[in-house]
């Protein structure tokens, strides 16, 4: 038995990874997609921190307005279809605002009262450890993360960061309260000895402080859902229901009440109580199990979400002049 599990380990930390045989969008490519779109068009891309391995996280803007929303992708390792999506989205929206042409049937000048600002991959160090590249870690974390992946090779569960900490049940919202079976680092649900524990999560909510934002979304996948209600001020429901409401209806996505259900500790579930502005969790594709939506779903998905941003940009530019 020990000859087995050494020539198991012996296989982890010196031959080679490779990618799984099925298209992913990778960090890398994400880069290579970043730096054209950005030299096209001269965006504002700013750094707002380093993940766990030292990976810039960063953000872009796009338009002039002085208000923004956010968007954010790749909360978890292998929701990294939601970071290929929003890389289409700024693409789109940014050719489309630079020639002055509507954005998704939207005047384009909405852009100047309000920008949006995309995050597409918060956590690249899970996304590359889900798609089967550990080039970036060194021995004793290649031992470390195969032992928090209860000692498979099936990379493709991988939600954590490189550390083993559930991004997304990070947020100083009702993290005390959140009940989960993994009390140390594993690939998925360990919600970290405190809260903001994580590089990734500190860098997002000090950015999100930072600029203010009117709307804060974060993509996830899988299931259709939109989770938009978490200790919504009484006051403010009817706003961010009607908010909520209409992107189900561009979406067709299932619009969900979710009070009872809710964990607390997600970034929308700070972003709400904190700001107590709307917040959404949008989860993209038809329910996959313990692994990665295919990328033969990205085109429909595209399709349902491709005038979600600049819907947002319109509702937040009402919201603020009101």
């Amino acid at each position: 038995m020990r000859k087995i599990m050494l020539i198991v380990i012996m296989a982890l930390i010196f031959f080679p990874e490779t990618k799984r045989a099925e298209a992913v969008y990778s960090p890398e490519r994400m880069e290579v997609d970043l730096k054209q779109i950005q030299e096209q068009y001269q965006l504002d891309v700013q750094i707002i921190g380093q993940t766990e391995k030292g990976k810039d996280i960063k953000a872009v803007k796009l338009g002039n307005g002085k208000k923004a929303i956010l968007l954010v992708g790749s909360h978890h390792g292998r929701e990294w279809l939601s970071s290929k999506l929003l890389m289409a989205m700024l693409g789109e929206y940014a050719a489309a605002y630079r020639a002055g042409k509507p954005v998704e049937g939207y005047p384009a000048g909405l852009l100047d009262q309000v920008s949006i600002w995309f995050i597409p991959m918060l956590n690249p160090d899970g996304v590359s450890i889900q798609q089967g590249d550990l080039s970036s870690l060194n021995v004793l974390e290649k031992i470390s993360v195969w032992k928090m992946n209860r000692y498979s090779a099936n990379w493709s569960r991988w939600k954590a960061n490189a550390k083993g900490i559930d991004l997304n049940r990070q947020y100083p919202a009702g993290w005390k309260e959140v009940m989960s079976d993994e009390t140390k680092p594993a690939y998925r649900f360990f919600k970290g000895r405190q809260p903001l524990q994580a590089a990734e999560a500190k860098a997002l909510v000090k950015f999100t402080k930072e600029i203010d934002p009117l709307v804060a979304v974060s993509y996830h996948t899988s299931g259709r859902e939109i989770f938009w209600h978490y200790h919504n001020k009484r006051e403010n429901m009817a706003r961010d229901y009607g908010i909520a409401k209409k992107t189900a209806e561009l979406t067709g996505y299932e619009l969900t009440f979710p009070e009872k259900e809710a964990v607390g500790s997600g970034f929308t579930d700070w972003f709400i109580t904190k700001f107590n502005r709307p917040g959404m969790t949008i989860e993209l594709s038809y329910l996959v199990d313990e692994t990665n939506p295919p990328m033969s779903v990205f085109p429909e998905e595209w399709e349902r979400n491709r005038a979600i941003g600049i819907m947002l940009v319109k509702e937040a530019n009402e919201m603020h002049n009101n």
